[in-house]
């Protein structure tokens, strides 16, 4: 299973509609919650090539983008093998 990690503030709905998504397809991830420590927000900026909006989503450490994005990626069926779903 690959290493999920999901950057989020509270009351963004846009980073509910991307973890809905991560616990329908029954994956775990890590949640980095960028308003409690302001350090991570940089780290966040500096990983996803500038992106500044929450959420930002790395799978295996590659940027896939926020919620707009993996919500493509599962509409266009190449969500599952990037989340090691697919035998």
């Amino acid at each position: 299973m690959p290493e999920i990690e999901i950057y989020t503030s509270p009351l963004c709905g846009y980073c509910s509609r991307a973890k809905r998504l991560l616990v329908a397809k029954g994956v775990t991830y890590q949640e980095i919650n960028v308003m409690l420590d302001p350090a991570r927000r940089a780290e966040m900026i500096e990983r996803a090539g500038g992106g500044r909006t929450v959420p930002q989503i790395f799978i295996d450490g590659t940027p896939v983008g926020g919620s707009d994005e993996l919500a493509a990626l599962d509409h266009a069926g190449r969500l599952d093998a990037l989340l090691g779903l697919e035998a």
